[in-house]
């Protein structure tokens, strides 16, 4: 590597978050940038480990120890080439991705493993800074034409790939603007959406064609595509949540958290919502039932809208603040994690369970019954642990149990696996011949990163199911 030494020379330093009081009163994105110098420093951290754990940690096997490398030897331009080379769109992981491959890292055995995230986000932001990311349109055209159903980073990435092939690439959007949840289901303070926009752009540039307020299975037959299409990419993600099945479930002021956050990034593209439709935190007392990243974005998102107060509710224990035994390294660690949002204030109650609802002659939620629960596996409740917390709103947010049923599916239809998620052989295919399907449509709910990754897979597939050979990556 580089620096030799690096890792020795170097503590690990993340860029500083903007401040609470400035950044809990906009929408911008929450990371200030860091040195360039400090940059250096840190991609000089990756030791030459001989056996790179980051690689299996990523799953689009990003070359990591290279572009370190390339970084600190300020060669800027083909770090980008290679980072390319295994991701489309590192400016989303760079942003949003929580990092397996940093829970990898080999320093991380016994130091803090290096900033790989971050300096993922540099190289690509510098890249098309520079106006190195030009659109790259195909040599020739193989004149076959392929439908893809979302435009998330499932959809995106595959559209991309089979595009660069040669194949004539239509996406199509259910919504009316570009990017899936990249658009509507991360928030502007994690990541802004110009940065999806000047993504689509390229895309665009390249002679993919996208459809806005096309919901295949509604607005148009799902077995149209087969008739126009030579082939179907599903990445219509798994955006069935869960619920929970309780007394007062049917109470005015309970939403799901997706919902939530849609509508928060449609009203900052300027979207307007009545005062029946809308889903608003101000002057609240929020209650977000999950604590996983989608709870932290709503509690973000209640932060900026001034809640009155929020408190985050999740039913297993308190992880530890370092890595659990259960989990050594390289696998994905349980513990604590301290999200932006958790810096800005609200409460987070660990080990409790909800049990019931109960809300005013009007049918509006006002109060949120709980009890303290015992560990996994049993949660067992706690005798005499019983209390409750005012509420005026109330976000589910504890995940999602695959791809709606109702619809595309059924018209097919297509046999589901036993998650209730689309199955595929190992070629990506689904049960109907030549419809394949990609990212959390086929695999449940996941990582962007994950979602990238199964669309660039997807694009091999369907390359050489229609060419009889490809040379698009398996990876």
């Amino acid at each position: 590597m580089g620096k030799i030494t690096g890792f020795l020379e170097y503590t690990r330093e993340m860029p500083p978050r903007r401040p609470v009081l400035e950044r809990a009163n906009d929408w911008f994105e929450v990371y200030q940038e860091p040195a360039p110098a400090k940059l250096k420093q840190q991609a000089g951290r990756c030791m030459d480990c001989g056996v790179p754990f980051c690689h299996t940690g990523c799953p689009v096997h990003n070359l990591i120890p290279d572009w370190n490398d390339l970084v600190w030897r300020n060669r800027w331009r083909e770090a980008s080439r290679t980072l390319h080379a295994t991701n489309n769109f590192p400016e989303f992981t760079g942003r949003i991705c929580p990092a397996p491959c940093e829970a990898a890292c080999v320093l991380g055995i016994n130091d803090k493993a290096v900033t790989i995230r971050v300096i993922e986000q540099q190289i690509v932001d510098r890249a098309f800074a520079e106006g190195w990311l030009a659109p790259e349109q195909p040599r020739r055209r193989t004149g076959k034409r392929i439908a893809i159903v979302g435009s998330g980073p499932a959809g995106l990435a595959a559209a991309q790939q089979l595009n660069r092939a040669g194949h004539m690439v239509t996406v199509l959007e259910k919504e009316d603007r570009i990017g899936g949840l990249l658009r509507y289901g991360i928030p502007d303070f994690k990541m802004e959406k110009w940065v999806v926009d000047r993504r689509i752009e390229q895309l665009r540039a390249e002679g993919i064609e996208f459809q806005t307020k096309v919901h295949v299975g509604q607005t148009i037959p799902g077995t149209d595509l087969m008739k126009n299409y030579d082939a179907v990419l599903l990445g219509i993600g798994a955006e069935a949540p869960r619920d929970v099945s309780i007394p007062g479930r049917e109470l005015k002021g309970i939403h799901f958290a997706m919902d939530y956050l849609t509508q928060q990034n449609k009203r900052g593209a300027g979207d307007r919502f009545s005062r029946e439709e809308e889903i608003l935190a101000t002057g609240k007392r929020v209650i977000i039932i999950g604590g996983g990243d989608t709870g932290a974005d709503c509690l973000g998102t209640a932060h900026r809208q001034k809640a009155a107060s929020v408190h985050q509710l999740q039913i297993h224990a308190m992880p530890p603040e370092d890595r659990h035994e259960t989990t050594p390294w390289p696998l994905w660690p349980l513990q604590l994690r301290v999200e932006a949002a958790h810096e800005e204030g609200g409460f987070r109650e660990w080990s409790v369970l909800t049990t019931h609802f109960t809300g005013d002659e009007q049918g509006n939620v006002k109060r949120l019954h709980c009890v303290r629960v015992g560990p996994k596996p049993a949660l067992e409740r706690v005798p005499g642990s019983e209390f409750y917390l005012d509420a005026d709103l109330v976000l589910i947010a504890i995940g999602f149990s695959g791809p709606v049923r109702n619809g595309l599916l059924e018209q097919l239809p297509l046999a589901l696996d036993h998650r209730g998620n689309i199955e595929t052989d190992d070629a990506y295919m689904t049960s109907v011949p030549g419809v394949f399907s990609a990212g959390d449509s086929r695999r449940g709910q996941s990582l962007v990163v994950w979602a990238i990754a199964e669309g660039r897979r997807a694009a091999h597939h369907m390359d050489r199911f229609l060419m009889g050979s490809t040379q698009l990556p398996c990876l």
